[in-house]
């Protein structure tokens, strides 16, 4: 099945796999098992972050594949991120070492800011979510730190042979323009929420522009998000996408995956689930007509599902923008 993956070009001329496996909310006791079987079935890249402290189970996985020779070193593609506690500069390698200790690797294939917003500044066995005593339990307390001097260290890392690729996560248009302006090494990604609700239409031309590719987090709209309320719309379930899936013979999921590829994005759904972790993978034989994709689109009614309103008030908080 391995060789069933379809690849996109980086601006920097490095190939990644265009469906991968997102490891966001999969709990600790889950996630091994789940990469395990995702790279058994074919999934050749996997995305992970320090914050969803799961890197040294997935970590256990890829070593488990690597030590059986199901898959060489090569073969995968990994991603992590750089969480908003680490934005000073002189900082930034130590976190990623810790990564790559967590993960077994020696280098990361792409390494993301995942985050424009700075979080008061920690190391790392500080509080990833340090609060605010003067504004109360609930409210994180905000940093300094600026996100063009955290990617210029970025880069430095590149050089070191220590990350393949740099990129960004959650930057809006103009954020993305503030990183152009100053960088050497250019963002190859921004990784964005992008379902049929969200469509991020606007920020996918831009991005294209500047020979920047969107990924496709949440493309499934993260039915299993945690402050999700019994009345909140769900993709999955909604009468129109349930209705062409059935066109196809195809599942509501590999139908809101297939669109996302088709729309020229990288797309990394969730799932601890061994059926759907091999459903979600079965959408190559798959190609949606032109009028689906156009009907899907129109779906959009900008229903961000991860919006971090508590964070509102932050200088680089990025939803204020237009896109």
């Amino acid at each position: 099945m391995a060789s069933k993956n379809q690849f996109i070009t980086f601006n920097n001329g490095q190939k990644c796999p265009i469906l991968g496996l997102g490891t966001w909310k999969s709990k600790p006791g889950e996630v091994e098992e789940a990469v395990s079987v995702a790279i058994d079935v074919g999934y050749r890249h996997i995305d992970c972050a320090m914050v969803y402290s799961n890197e040294k189970e997935v970590g256990k996985a890829i070593k488990q594949k690597l030590d059986e020779g199901v898959v060489k070193r090569e073969d995968l593609f990994i991603t992590s991120k750089l969480w908003n506690t680490f934005h000073q500069p002189d900082y930034v390698e130590t976190v990623l070492k810790k990564t790559l200790s967590d993960l077994q690797i020696d280098y990361l294939d792409l390494y993301l800011i995942h985050w424009p917003m700075a979080y008061k500044e920690g190391k790392l066995d500080d509080e990833l979510f340090p609060k605010d005593p003067e504004k109360g339990n609930n409210l994180i307390f905000e940093g300094s730190g600026s996100y063009t001097e955290t990617w210029k260290a970025m880069e430095k890392l590149v050089e070191k042979g220590l990350i393949k690729s740099i990129g960004i996560s959650n930057f809006s248009k103009k954020q993305t323009e503030d990183i152009l302006n100053v960088a050497t090494v250019k963002p190859v990604t921004n990784q964005v929420e992008c379902h049929p609700y969200l469509n991020q239409k606007k920020l996918i031309e831009f991005s294209k522009q500047h020979n920047i590719v969107l990924t496709a987090y949440s493309p499934l709209g993260s039915p299993d998000r945690p402050w999700a309320k019994p009345e909140d719309p769900s993709i999955l379930d909604d009468p129109k996408i349930v209705a062409i899936a059935k066109k196809y013979n195809k599942t509501a999921a590999q139908v809101l995956i297939r669109y996302q590829i088709q729309r020229g994005n990288i797309v990394i759904p969730k799932s601890v689930t061994k059926s759907r972790i091999e459903s979600n993978f079965d959408i190559w034989d798959l190609t949606l007509e032109q009028g689906d994709i156009e009907d899907i689109d129109s779906f959009d009614c900008n229903g961000r599902v991860l919006h971090l309103n508590e964070n509102s008030h932050f200088k680089d908080y990025p939803f204020h923008d237009e896109y």
